[in-house]
């Protein structure tokens, strides 16, 4: 055999036998072609004893640098399913992602568990109704019985949104006759109450100083015209409602001039009932299985056919708002990479992707010092990604992708890294995107628009030390359904000497400039980082997690404080509309204290680790900073738990002004919420017979 056309043996081990040895020998040596990159001119292969496929050295070494020649020659990527060639990474189903198949008694269980939560809810919305058709019934002057209400053809991609508040719109609604303009029925109520509130337009901007004053120089003159800028508050028109309680079309200052759901709370209401009866049964066994739910102890004892004590403790967790972390999920994978530039060749490799000219070129990345989006060569944010980037000044540079790649088609774009990451997330009950029995987003029937929930890749730059300006950081933020976040990858970029003497002159210059524009007390000191203590070396990010009920004192600090921040051109917070939903705060080391010693509000503080899932419930305000540069995958969904919560949010964001980045009814939760109790009475119809 020529020197060109050597093959690889691995030495023995234990675990392998001689057999298997004398596979690799009866391989044909005329197949010496690589699985990875499909090349035949490479001088060294390794081939696997139990597929026969070849990987070449050089590919080993730069695509599994994890694995010893050993290991290829025992399995191969490819029979260990982590297999990150181009046609690998874009084909469908190479493993199961749903980790256990559900019996029936437990369908039966979860959907029992899922029509207890939602029935409050259902109710709700039934009612809204009821009174809306007893108003509709009065008007046309006949009984509640008899009255006709058109239906309106629509079409099954299409969404409809109060033309005032952009809710959804559920079932019921008013409309105009003459000009369509449609409205949601919590705004005809608060039309009839009076209590109907303007919802104007953000006018106010950030000015751009320029970057010397980014970094503590003094700013740039502001040519723009600011006059208009204070002004921002609509002078609300009133909006009329007639003496029988019918309400008018919208003032032309404001753009004006399915199962029904009494059905469904019955046959709710019906199978609800039907349970309870068998329930009464069987008490020995409800007694046993009630006692264990009201039980404190964790590992109290549960009917393992009905639910297991992992899914019982993930539960208690929903129910009382707290997060929730789970080490080493990634384990129960293949193996896949996660590093960013596997995922970007497997996007370019992926040849229905509408992205991809794009992609190769250049991407818009988030700027964490001026927040705002800049554009960058793909392949020089990614070197940036593993060397670090950093100013004229020596300051380092922070650049995120958020939502990378640039769709809403993961699955589509990336289907091995989604299955991968679908058959890594625990609790599958709740987090699975496509089957999860107890997410309410999975119950949506295939003609209906899916709001997207995820998954979604974050790629970003991040620093051990906190810099105070430029940080790569998610602002505090709450999200309106529950999420899980798993930190995929991480690399650590570790600043030179010459940076730290540089960011402590610069820290200086920005303490100076907040103390001469009067947002912050002349008590400087010593440079001392923020974070002293070392960091885990599997620790990637740093985040704050604040409780439900702290909200309201979260809200007041922000308020009290608010010129003390900076956000876009790290220009000064002048104005606040909603201090979580406005998205412009983040909590520095030295605002945490603050906030502890003026209201006693302390978050649960934790470092994400590689491998590990965070779940973030709707409704508690976060956020989150990169000590290293960090790559994760997050996804939505919606536990019956957090129903009521999720409606309080949606009611929150209805009333943020018109164009507020978070004022969409993305989620259109009352629609999920039907959907997902016709569905699940139906299933218990069918094993009731």
């Amino acid at each position: 055999m020529k020197k060109d056309e050597e093959v690889i043996f691995a030495s023995k081990t234990k675990s392998r036998s001689k057999g298997k040895l004398d596979n690799i020998m009866d391989i044909k040596q005329n197949i010496k072609t690589c699985h990875q990159c499909l090349r035949k001119d490479r001088p060294q292969f390794v081939p696997c004893t139990k597929c026969q496929k070849m990987y070449c050295l050089t590919c080993i070494k730069h695509w599994y640098p994890n694995m010893s020649i050993g290991d290829i020659a025992e399995r191969c990527p490819f029979c260990r399913k982590n297999c990150n060639c181009n046609v690998c990474l874009c084909s469908r189903g190479m493993i199961k992602t749903s980790n256990r198949n559900i019996t029936d008694c437990e369908k039966v269980h979860h959907y029992r568990y899922m029509i207890n939560l939602l029935l409050p809810s259902l109710k709700q919305i039934f009612e809204e109704q009821c009174q809306e058709k007893e108003i509709e019934a009065k008007i046309q002057g006949t009984s509640y019985s008899e009255i006709e209400i058109p239906q309106t053809p629509f079409h099954d991609k299409e969404r409809i949104y109060c033309d005032h508040c952009a809710t959804s719109i559920v079932d019921l609604y008013r409309s105009c006759p003459k000009c369509s303009f449609e409205i949601c029925l919590s705004c005809c109520k608060e039309i009839r109450n009076g209590s109907i509130t303007p919802r104007f337009e953000m006018m106010f901007q950030y000015k751009n100083r320029g970057d010397e004053y980014m970094h503590g120089g003094d700013p740039l003159p502001i040519t723009c015209d600011t006059s208009n800028l204070e002004g921002n508050v609509e002078i609300f028109t009133k909006w009329n409602v007639n003496s029988d309680g019918s309400v008018e079309c919208a003032p032309k200052e404001l753009g004006g001039c399915v199962v029904t759901i009494s059905k469904l709370v019955t046959k709710a209401r019906r199978v609800k009932k039907h349970f309870r009866k068998i329930e009464k049964q069987k008490n020995v066994e409800k007694e046993r299985i009630s006692s264990c739910m009201n039980c404190h102890d964790i590992k109290c004892p549960m009917s393992s056919d009905l639910i297991d004590k992992n899914l019982f403790k993930f539960q208690k967790k929903l129910r009382n708002g707290e997060p929730f972390i789970v080490p080493d999920v990634l384990k129960q994978g293949t193996g896949l990479s996660w590093e960013p530039m596997v995922t970007l060749r497997a996007l370019c490799a992926n040849s229905s992707s509408s992205v991809n000219s794009d992609v190769k070129s250049n991407v818009k990345a988030f700027d964490c010092l001026a927040s705002c989006e800049v554009e960058i060569n793909t392949r020089q944010f990614f070197k940036g990604y593993k060397e670090g980037r950093r100013y004229v000044n020596l300051w380092p540079e922070m650049l995120k992708l958020k939502d990378w790649p640039p769709s809403d088609e993961f699955e589509n774009l990336l289907p091995r890294h989604c299955d991968e990451f679908i058959h890594c997330l625990p609790f599958q009950e709740y987090s699975d995107p496509r089957s999860g029995i107890l997410n309410l987003a999975t119950k949506l029937p295939p003609h209906v628009i899916k709001p997207d929930l995820g998954p979604k890749t974050y790629i970003a730059y991040g620093t051990r030390e906190e810099l105070g300006r430029g940080d790569s950081v998610t602002k505090l933020h709450c999200d309106i359904a529950d999420a899980v976040n798993i930190l995929t990858h991480i690399t650590e970029v570790k600043l030179t000497e010459d940076q730290l003497c540089a960011i402590k002159k610069i820290k200086s210059a920005h303490k100076a400039q907040d103390i001469k524009e009067g947002r912050a007390q002349d008590n400087r000191g010593p440079f001392v980082p923020s974070i002293t203590k070392e960091i885990s070396e599997t620790a990637g990010a740093l985040w704050d997690i604040f409780k439900r009920e702290d909200t309201a004192k979260l809200e007041a600090y922000l308020q009290k404080h608010c010129k003390e921040f900076r956000h876009t051109f790290f220009s000064p917070v002048e104005k606040v509309i909603h201090p979580i939903h406005d998205q412009c705060f983040y909590l520095t080391f030295d605002h945490k204290k603050k906030l502890e010693k003026e209201f006693g509000v302390v978050p649960l503080t934790f470092e994400q680790k590689l491998g590990e899932a965070v779940f973030i419930l709707a409704g508690c305000p976060h956020q989150v900073r990169n000590l290293k540069s960090c790559t994760k995958i997050a996804a939505d969904f919606v536990s019956p738990e957090n129903v009521d919560i999720c409606m309080l949010l949606t009611e929150e964001f209805r009333r943020l002004p018109k164009n507020h980045r978070a004022r969409e009814d993305k989620l259109e939760l009352k629609n999920m919420i039907i959907y997902a109790a016709d569905q699940v009475v139906e299933e218990l119809e069918a094993f009731i017979g």
